[in-house]
Parts: C-alpha cells; sequence; structure tokens
C-alpha cells in the first residue's frame, strides 16, 4: 500500500472518535471536547484511554476554555498542569496557543508550554489562536522561533476554503521551516481543491457524523443545555469520511 502524499489529522472529540479516525487511516489525531466552542481540553479518562488505544500519533488540545485566547493566571496554571499530564499519559504533544490583548502572540508563556512538552519528546502545533492575531506573517516567524512543528489555521477566516488564498501565502513564507496545516470546513467534497490551491501536505478535519442516540425512552420537553439543540444525538468522526478525505486530497 502506497503512503498517502497528504495526511489527515482529525480533530477527534472523544475516544471514540479517535479510534474511528485510526481506522479511517488517519495519521495523526487531535483530542479536544467541545468542538461546538472550538475545542476544550478532554477528560483525563479520554485521554487515557485514547493513548491506551491509539498507536497513530496522539496530540491533545491545551485550551481551559471556549472563546477567547487570553488567559489569567490561574487558567494558564491549569494549562501547565495539563500539559504534565499530557506528557505522563504518554501523548505525542500537545496543541496551544495564547495570545495578548493587542492580538499578538504571547511568546513567554507559549514558551513555557511547549519547553515542557519539548523537554519530555513532545511535539508542539500552534492552534487557530493563530488565526486571531493582528498580524498572521509577523506571528508566522515568533512561531516558527519557539520551534512549534506546525500550525493549524484558517487562514484567519471562518473556513479553510474561504482563506485559502492566506493559507498558500503562508505555505509559500514559510518555506519548509514550518508546516502549514489548513483545518476548519475540511470536507471530502473540498479538500482536493484546497490541496490543489494550497501545497498543503497535511490537513486537519473532524470528519463527523450525526448518531442517532439508542434511547427508547424520550423527554421532548426538556433542553439540557443553554441552546437549543438535540438531545437524542451526538456527532462522532465517522471512519469512511476519514478514508474518503484521505483518497480526495491524494487525488490530484
Amino acid at each position: 500500500m502506497s503512503v498517502p502524499v497528504v495526511i489527515l489529522e482529525v480533530c477527534a472529540n472523544s475516544a471514540t472518535s479517535a479510534i474511528a479516525a485510526q481506522d479511517g487511516g488517519a495519521a495523526r489525531v487531535e483530542l479536544c471536547e467541545n468542538l461546538f466552542e472550538g475545542g476544550t481540553t478532554p477528560s483525563y479518562g479520554e485521554i487515557l484511554i485514547a493513548r491506551r488505544l491509539l498507536h497513530i500519533k496522539l496530540y491533545v488540545l491545551i485550551r481551559p476554555r471556549g472563546g477567547d485566547f487570553l488567559y489569567t493566571d490561574l487558567e494558564f496554571d491549569i494549562m501547565k498542569a495539563d500539559v504534565r499530564y499530557c506528557i505522563e499519559a504518554g501523548c505525542d504533544g500537545i496543541v496551544i496557543g495564547i495570545l495578548k490583548d493587542d492580538g499578538t502572540i504571547d511568546i513567554d508563556r507559549c514558551r513555557q508550554l511547549a519547553s515542557m512538552a519539548k523537554q519530555w519528546g513532545l511535539g508542539v502545533t500552534f492552534h487557530r489562536a493563530f488565526d486571531m492575531c493582528a498580524d498572521m506573517f509577523v506571528a508566522l516567524e515568533k512561531i516558527i522561533d519557539m520551534g512549534c512543528e506546525r500550525i493549524l489555521t484558517s487562514g484567519g477566516k471562518s473556513t479553510a476554503m474561504e482563506g485559502s488564498t492566506n493559507i498558500a501565502r503562508l505555505i509559500e513564507k514559510a518555506d519548509g521551516r514550518i508546516t502549514i496545516m489548513p483545518g476548519s470546513g475540511v470536507t471530502e467534497n473540498n479538500v482536493a481543491d484546497l490541496v490543489h490551491f494550497t501545497g498543503a501536505t497535511e490537513v486537519h478535519s473532524s470528519a463527523r457524523v450525526h448518531v442517532a442516540s439508542k434511547m427508547k425512552y424520550k423527554n421532548d420537553h426538556i433542553i439540557m443545555g443553554d441552546t437549543i439543540g438535540d438531545e437524542y444525538s451526538n456527532d462522532v468522526t465517522d471512519k469512511v469520511r476519514v478514508a474518503n478525505i484521505i483518497k480526495m486530497a491524494n487525488s490530484i
């Protein structure tokens, strides 16, 4: 079997999704929770079980809450504790991103987290906090300088397809010094065009499908969260979609 030229990282919202990613041929998992908030750090249980069952690379999102990427001292302490647990659990890497209030990267704090991980052999990805920077091209150089392996980006837009021109420019500017990995809204229907236009060699997708609950009794008169949603379904990564994204990414 030939090795794909373009590899897929799956944004997995659970250990269950991580296994589906692996079964579909993904090269790496970014494990997180709460994708409706853009992703937060998964529970210790999710990390532990995913690590036990995965033979592909496992990276963990270090993000204590949704919202912006400007964190308090307490939140930063939580992030450091989560990095330590990822090290202890035998993860392959972490995914980080901290900004200052002026839209620049918080170099000191990011470097602290990156150094913690790297001294134990873990890799470091800078996540889509990059897309919220005041100047992505200045941020690119700072992230390269701190020794990150890759940047997950939608090119400063809501989806990678919308930001594809910026992604192509970032890949050109990076010139092999760091991997630029497009993510957000990447599917089997658009990944070939995205790869062809940008020249990306890694792509990022959740490859999710809706799965109906197996509950026989349903109370349809209650909402469990703050917003209206379906209490009797959840989203999980689908191994067939994973395989199809990889196939289409390598079809050009």
